[in-house]
C-alpha cells in the first residue's frame, strides 16, 4: 500500500490554514488533511488520495457521502429556498417520524447542533424539576456548553462527585451545579442521588458512553433511581440515535428514558440536532402551556431548517429499509473480529472495545468499563492512527464509525493495513 504524499496545493492550503485558524484548522481531527470529496465510504484529500472513510463527518454520513437519493432531494429543495425562520413541511414530517421510532418522543424540538441540543435537555431539566444541580459521567460527552465541558477528558483524576472542567472561561460557580460519577458504577448513582436528592434535576447519560458499552442491569438501574427519586432521565443519543437500531440505543438496550437528545443522522449531513422527550416535560418549551416563569426560551435561526430536515427524511428512510442495520452491524463485526484475531498474533496489550456501529482498539490489557480504564497507551493509539492514515484509512483520535455504504472489500483492505500498520508500530517499539 502506497504512503499518501500531499501536493503542493494541499500544502500551501496547510499553511494558509495556520496563518487564518487557530491551530491551523477547525478544532476537529488532523488539520494536515484537507478533505476535497466524499463519495459512498470513501473520501478524496485535495491531493487525491483516497481513504476509506470510517470518521463519516463525525458520524452523520451513516448512509454514505453524496447519497444519490439524499443529494437528489437536498437539490430539489435549495431550489426553493434553504431557511425560513418558520414551520416548514419537511421538519414537521422529520419530528412525526422521530416520535413515531423512538420511545421517549412525544414532541420534539430542533436545534442546530448537538451541543444545543444537550444544553437545552439539562436547562429542561432544571425547568421541570425547579432544581439546579445535573449528574453526569465521567468521560461522558454532551456538547461544548459549560456544563458539557465538566469531566469530558480530565487531565487529571478528580474525586467524585467533584467535576473538573475540560475549558479555561468556564465560571468556578458552575462547579457546584454538576455532579460527576464513573460510568457504569451504579451504587456511586444511588449514593450521590441520596446525598443530593433535594437539590438534583437529573442524569445525563451517553446510553453507550463514547466506546463503552453498558453493564448488563446498568441502564435499568438509572432509569430505577430516576423514577423513584423524581429526577428527568436523559438520554444523550447525538450519536447512537438511529445507530444502533431504527429507535435509538433506548431500542436496543431496551430502557426508555424521559427526554433524549438527537443529531448526526437526522440531519442527513447538515446541521439538525433536536430534543424529544415527554409531553408533560417538553411542555416548558410552550408559552401557552405552562406559567411565565416555567416557560423556557428556545430560538434558532437555521432549527428545523428545510434542507437539513428534508436531507435527515431521505436518510432515515434509507436505514428503515430492510437489511440496512444488518449491513451495518455485519460490516462492523467484521472489522472487529479481524482486528481482534490480528491483536492476538501480534502479542500487542489492546482491546477492541464497543459495537458493530462504532468502537476502537484500546492500547491496554485491562477490561474497560469506564473513562478511566478507557485511556489506555494514548501515545500509542496516535502512531497508530496516523499509519493507518498512511495506508489510506481515515478515522477519528478514537472511534471506527461504520456506515452502509463500506463494503465487504473495505473490509479487507482495511484489515491489511491495519496488520501492516501495526507490524510497523510494534516493530518501531521494540528498535
Amino acid at each position: 500500500m502506497p504512503a499518501q504524499t500531499l501536493s503542493e496545493e494541499e500544502r500551501g492550503l496547510v499553511e494558509t490554514a495556520r496563518g487564518v485558524l487557530p491551530g491551523g484548522g477547525f478544532g476537529n481531527v488532523t488539520h494536515e488533511v484537507i478533505i476535497a470529496e466524499g463519495k459512498g465510504g470513501h473520501v478524496w484529500d485535495v491531493s487525491g488520495n483516497e481513504y476509506i472513510d470510517y470518521l463519516l463527518g463525525s458520524g452523520p454520513m451513516i448512509v454514505g457521502h453524496a447519497h444519490p437519493e439524499v443529494t437528489e432531494v437536498v437539490q430539489q429543495i435549495a431550489a426553493k429556498g434553504t431557511t425560513f425562520f418558520a414551520n416548514n413541511p419537511f421538519g414537521i414530517r422529520l419530528a412525526a417520524e422521530i416520535v413515531d421510532a423512538v420511545a421517549c418522543a412525544e414532541k420534539v424540538r430542533f436545534v442546530s447542533s448537538g451541543s444545543e441540543a444537550d444544553a437545552y435537555a439539562m436547562r429542561l431539566a432544571r425547568a421541570f424539576t425547579g432544581r439546579d444541580k445535573i449528574l453526569k459521567f465521567e468521560g461522558g460527552y454532551h456538547g461544548m456548553s459549560d456544563y458539557g465541558l465538566m469531566s469530558l477528558a480530565p487531565k487529571r483524576h478528580g474525586n467524585f462527585p467533584q467535576p473538573i472542567p475540560d475549558s479555561a472561561g468556564i465560571p468556578k460557580s458552575l462547579r457546584e451545579e454538576v455532579l460527576v460519577a464513573p460510568f457504569n458504577d451504579l451504587d456511586t448513582v444511588a449514593s450521590l442521588i441520596r446525598e443530593h436528592k433535594a437539590e438534583l434535576a437529573g442524569i445525563i447519560v451517553e446510553p453507550f458512553q463514547r466506546l463503552i458499552p453498558p453493564k448488563p442491569g446498568f441502564l435499568e438501574g438509572l432509569r430505577k433511581l430516576s423514577q423513584e427519586n423524581g429526577l428527568v432521565l436523559i438520554f444523550d443519543e447525538v450519536v447512537t440515535g438511529f445507530r444502533f437500531a431504527y429507535g435509538g440505543a433506548q431500542a436496543y438496550y431496551g430502557v426508555t428514558p424521559d427526554v433524549c437528545t438527537l443529531g448526526k443522522a437526522i440531519g442527513g449531513g447538515f446541521p439538525l440536532a433536536a430534543i424529544a422527550g415527554r409531553a408533560d416535560i417538553m411542555a416548558h418549551f410552550d408559552k401557552g402551556a405552562v406559567a411565565q416563569d416555567a416557560f423556557m426560551m428556545q430560538i434558532g435561526t437555521l432549527s428545523g431548517n428545510p434542507i437539513a430536515a428534508a436531507a435527515g427524511l431521505k436518510t432515515l428512510e434509507i436505514l428503515k429499509r430492510p437489511g440496512a442495520y444488518e449491513r451495518i452491524f455485519k460490516t462492523g463485526r467484521a472489522l472487529m473480529e479481524g482486528y481482534t484475531e490480528i491483536l492476538a498474533r501480534a502479542r500487542v496489550k489492546a482491546r477492541v472495545v464497543g459495537d458493530a456501529p462504532m468502537f476502537d482498539v484500546v492500547f491496554t490489557d485491562r477490561p474497560v468499563t469506564d473513562y478511566r480504564s478507557a485511556l489506555g497507551d494514548e501515545t500509542l493509539m496516535k502512531r497508530c492512527n496516523a499509519l493507518l492514515r498512511q495506508r489510506g484509512i481515515l478515522k477519528g483520535e478514537s472511534k471506527y464509525y461504520i456506515s452502509l455504504a463500506h463494503t465487504d472489500a473495505d473490509v479487507a483492505f482495511t484489515l491489511e493495513a491495519f496488520s501492516s500498520a501495526l507490524a510497523e508500530l510494534t516493530s518501531a517499539r521494540a528498535a
